[in-house]
């Protein structure tokens, strides 16, 4: 299989010798070729560093392949949910301090804190900066989890001290408190980091050791234990649990970073370069024959790590299993155990993989039959899940005046007293607090705040994404399931009134619209904000649009407008893309939140039967259509440019003129462009004689035509 071509990148120069390498290199990674990858991208570092940031991002391609086949190699499972609902989705454990991200997934303020994912484990969206706490959710898990809720706070004072570089005595502070809760193996994780900070890697490593017996698939322990790894000299070590931290959890940023970091560093000139063994692969004969898949497949069963977890800052996780194998990794090229590919030579390894820390077999605990070990592993993972998740939510905790929106109310039966609402859709804003999605909303088509602490939420409001908080919206359903279906049943009745066509329009009360024709909106009224959102979460996306009266606020008749398109501007106004449906007649005026409503009747033109006044009303259309016709053409250039872009080319002439049950649509549009008073374009709207718009229509041109001639 020969390698892909590579082309110039379309509309840039052709690429240099180094970009040219790094492209194959990586084209080489995604073909599963990683022997040739790797010399690939050797040979382009002995060029030089590379310059562009798009050509050191191609190295993560090379990184991605790595933890494809070091996952496909893991036998035992890293995991799937969390265990609980109260979880956090990125370390699995207690939901302590909860922190919901911008995509509505809820994680301990540690991880966040820590930096150790850029991206939600379970959508994959950016997890953003923020790690103010969910007011909401942080009362609950104090108020059901205090036993729990009080270790966080343990934990956030140990990383207080790491932050402040006070090792010692953070040291002192975990292991005061293990000897009050032996069982919270979060502690043993900051007693290591500390540790490791103090050079005191044997003790770290114990530490690590004991997370790891206890829950063998916990991704930030590898990372913990590859960084003491890295410090001591280890890199062959370092580098493969590095990589079977990101094997169970292809989202752990950090790891990634540490990985080609190293990998930068050991294809480097100076690592490399004079170094690169003349072997069989890189000689001429081996460089011509082909190699596929099945080629690479023997060399890819390496030796396998155990899975372990972890803490955050500094040195904590690696495999027991991997570290038994030092002695027989130390014989090996560091590479050769990542790739399969023998690319270092054993002199060049000396110099540069050489061990600064000797560890024996006897520092460790061995477990030397692995289905014992992955037995034993599940086993302890399910007894020990109380130290890092939660248990079981007592009964008489559950109160529904926990899960209530601050904001919206409802009345009792005769209207005495208001409650306030159960959550439905509950969003949680930047500053932690929680509401319903649409009181949300309403306010702040008012003002750009929060309801409660007034804080900015300006950006917020321009990404418009306001996403479910999941574990709220989880907790109701699973513990308050008759109050939420009562909410829901609200909500769809509610709902269903907005949807009606006929009864309780929304009316927009600003200008002439008219059927088939083109009405762009800029909507920044909060009322009319709230009217046009209820249209499409209804899913007509219909509104009545009349005009202003001032006896009876607004006009007999209307015209219904369908939404096309909505483009939302960041300070919450609108440009809507609406389109003219139907005339209709207005039966009762009412008002809804602020905005007009009205009760209708469609309105549609009478048909005339008699074969001869039809075909005299033919005659009339053809007529009126051709002098529309010549009136447009007569426009100067100017005025028929901006009549075109606004309200797009005149329609066609319709074969059956009563066909359509407003009429012909060239009408309509003629009608809109024309510059006449809208109390006489009300008139002609008002018409369902379609002779008698047509005679009007002509009238109107042959005022201008006279007019014009002047």
């Amino acid at each position: 299989m020969a390698s892909p071509p590579l082309a110039p990148e379309p509309g840039g120069d052709a690429p240099s010798e180094q970009e040219r390498l790094l492209r194959r290199g990586e084209l080489l990674a995604l073909g599963n070729r990683l022997k040739e990858a790797l010399e690939a991208y050797s040979a382009a570092l002995r060029l030089g560093p590379p310059l562009v940031p798009t050509s050191r991002r191609r190295l993560g391609t090379l990184v991605d392949c790595l933890v494809l086949h070091y996952r496909l190699r893991l036998t035992d499972d890293s995991g799937g949910a969390p265990a609980g609902l109260f979880c956090c989705c990125g370390c699995r454990g207690f939901l302590g301090e909860p922190v919901v991200a911008p995509c509505g997934h809820a994680y301990c303020r540690r991880c966040l804190r820590e930096g150790l994912r850029a991206r939600c484990r379970l959508c994959g969206q950016a997890l953003g900066a923020s790690t103010v706490v969910a007011v909401v959710l942080g009362q609950l898990s104090e108020k059901w989890f205090p036993v729990e809720c009080r270790r966080t706070r343990t934990w956030r004072r140990l990383g207080e001290l790491l932050g402040q570089g006070r090792h010692r005595a953070a040291r002192e502070a975990a292991s005061q408190a293990l000897g009050e809760d032996p069982r919270d193996l979060m502690l043993r994780i900051y007693r290591a980091e500390s540790s490791a900070a103090l050079q005191e890697f044997k003790f770290a490593l114990d530490d690590l050791n004991a997370v790891i017996t206890e829950i063998p698939s916990w991704p930030e322990v590898y990372f913990r234990r590859a960084k003491i790894f890295r410090s001591t000299g280890s890199v062959d070590d370092a580098l493969q649990l590095f990589l079977h931290c990101l094997a169970l959890d292809e989202g752990f940023l950090p790891a990634k970073l540490e990985v080609e970091k190293m990998l930068y560093a050991l294809l480097s000139p100076e690592n490399v370069g004079k170094h690169l063994k003349e072997s069989a692969l890189s000689s001429p004969h081996a460089r011509s024959k082909h190699v596929s898949e099945m080629d690479l497949e023997p060399d890819l069963r390496v030796q396998q790590v155990t899975s372990e977890p972890v803490g955050e800052n500094l040195s904590l996780g690696e495999s027991t299993r991997s570290l038994i194998s030092t002695e027989k990794i130390a014989k090996e090229d560091g590479l050769k155990r990542v790739s399969s590919e023998p690319l270092l030579s054993v002199q060049e390894k000396d110099v540069f993989l050489k061990r600064k820390l000797s560890l024996s077999e006897q520092d460790f605990t061995i477990c030397e039959d692995r289905n014992k070990q992955t037995k034993e592993g599940e086993t302890t993972e399910k007894g020990t899940a109380i130290l890092l998740g939660c248990g079981a939510v007592p009964k008489d905790l559950i109160d529904v005046s926990d899960f209530e929106c601050s904001l919206c109310m409802s009345p009792n039966s005769d209207f005495s007293k208001f409650y306030f609402r159960l959550f439905f859709h509950p969003v949680t804003t930047p500053c932690g607090h929680t509401f319903c999605k649409n009181c949300l909303e309403r306010c702040l088509d008012y003002a750009p705040q929060c309801p409660l602490c007034k804080e900015c939420l300006k950006e917020y409001l321009a990404s418009r994404k306001y996403s479910i908080t999941h574990l709220l919206k989880a907790l109701i359903k699973k513990y308050l399931p008759a109050e939420l279906a009562e909410r829901k049943r609200i909500h769809d009745e509610e709902t269903a009134e907005h949807s009606s066509l006929t009864r309780s329009v929304p009316i927009f009360v600003c200008t002439m619209a008219y059927p088939t024709v083109p009405c762009p909106l800029h909507v920044f009224e909060p009322r009319y904000r709230l009217m046009i959102r209820r249209s499409i979460e209804t899913g007509t996306k219909q509104f009545g649009m009349c005009t202003s009266d001032p006896q009876k606020g607004f006009a007999d008749y209307g015209c219904m407008l369908y939404i096309r398109n909505i483009d939302y501007l960041p300070d919450g106004r609108s440009i809507v893309d609406t389109v003219g449906l139907k005339r209709f007649t207005v039966l009762q005026r009412g008002m809804k939140d602020g905005y007009c409503t009205a009760d209708i009747e469609y309105l549609e033109d009478t048909k005339i039967k008699d074969e001869g006044e039809t075909r005299k009303l033919g005659e009339l259309h053809d007529f009126v259509y051709s002098q529309a016709c010549s009136w447009f053409q007569s426009l100067r250039n100017k005025f028929h440019t901006q009549i075109l872009q606004h309200f797009g080319p005149m329609p066609e002439r319709e074969s059956n003129v009563q066909d359509m049950a407003n009429g012909p649509a060239w009408c309509w549009w003629l009608l809109a462009v024309l510059p006449v008073d809208p109390r006489y374009q009300l008139t002609v709207f008002s018409m369902r004689s379609l002779k008698e718009r047509l005679i009007k229509i002509q009238d109107i041109l042959t005022y201008f035509s006279r007019d014009q001639s002047k």
